[in-house]
């Protein structure tokens, strides 16, 4: 039977591209039908309903954007829920609270399926370019039959134990995901104010010992103010809200985390929402008007993407 994929957002579909190209039997859905067609052309079957991916696939993988989407796309809490995962296999890839994914898998292990959440590191780029970390979780016997299928979207797997740990471990990368792309954007920010040569500070960031892939890519769109989305703001938003109520359940402190969010939040406020996370600057550039007393000014968000399920950071 053939591997499914529902949701085919910023990075579902160049993940599922890059499984159809690999030659994976695939079969395919998202809720807005034309984000299907280049997996058409890629030689995927693109179902009708979701019913026709489960109908035609024993795997089942899953890129969207929150909880509510999961269970509205497996009809869970109806009796049709146990009708579509029975004797499947369904790999939750998106991110969630540990808390809903240990019950999803409970969910599914009760209706006769099989489970495993995978989690991704990585924005729309690696995705293209198949080199996505995956983070896999689940009974050993289920790992070991996903495991494979990831290979052709990810770079590396990791497996990480049982579920929901595969999404612990995505939650502890994103507090360094999400404060290093704050701090390059403040610091941007400071070098453009102090009337520093952007394409010079860039430069030195990129070639010192604290650059990385994240970093050379996020620079230089904040000096060139392209915030076309790679991992949106209010996808990013979302990942920091449920990192804080992590920490928070278990007494864990996350200073850093918590100023982030406030600043992703201002972003949101300001209209920015559908664009890249490095946007985060438009909050900061706000409080230096404020402080300075400048009139707050609305913005026009620049080359921004309408927001699809799938989103990722």
């Amino acid at each position: 039977m053939d591997v499914g994929f529902v949701g085919l957002g910023i990075m579902g579909q160049p993940m599922a591209l890059n499984l159809a190209r690999a030659g994976t039997p695939l079969v395919v859905w998202n809720r807005t039908p034309a984000r299907s067609e280049p997996l058409r052309a890629a030689g995927a079957v693109v179902a009708d309903d979701v019913a026709g991916v489960f109908g035609q696939a024993s795997t089942v993988l899953l890129m969207l954007a929150d909880e509510a989407a999961v269970d509205a796309v497996l009809e869970r809490g109806t009796p049709r829920f146990a009708g579509l995962v029975a004797g499947r296999t369904v790999v939750h890839m998106g991110t969630t609270s540990p808390g809903y994914s240990a019950g999803l898998e409970a969910d599914v292990l009760a209706a006769g399926g099989r489970y495993a959440e995978a989690p991704i590191s990585g924005s729309r780029v690696p995705a293209e370019e198949g080199r996505l970390v995956a983070m896999l979780a689940g009974r050993p016997e289920t790992v070991a039959e996903v495991r494979p299928l990831l290979a052709p979207m990810c770079g590396k797997t990791v497996v990480c134990g049982p579920a929901p740990r595969a999404l612990l471990t995505k939650l502890a990368v994103n507090i360094f995901l999400i404060t290093t792309v704050t701090g390059l954007a403040e610091s941007l920010h400071f070098g453009e104010r102090q009337g520093l040569d952007l394409g010079l500070l860039v430069d030195v960031l990129n070639s010192g010992q604290m650059a990385s892939d994240v970093s050379r890519v996020k620079a230089v769109k904040l000096a060139g103010r392209d915030f076309a989305a790679q991992a949106a703001i209010a996808d990013v938003l979302k990942n920091n809200r449920l990192i804080a109520e992590a920490a928070r359940e278990a007494g864990i402190a996350s200073p850093l985390l918590d100023v982030c969010h406030t600043l992703f939040g201002e972003t949101l406020g300001l209209g920015h929402g559908g664009l890249d996370m490095a946007a985060v600057v438009h909050a900061i550039e706000a409080r230096t008007r404020a402080t300075q007393g400048t009139p707050e000014t609305q913005g026009t968000p620049e080359t921004g993407e309408s927001l699809e399920e799938g989103a990722c950071a």
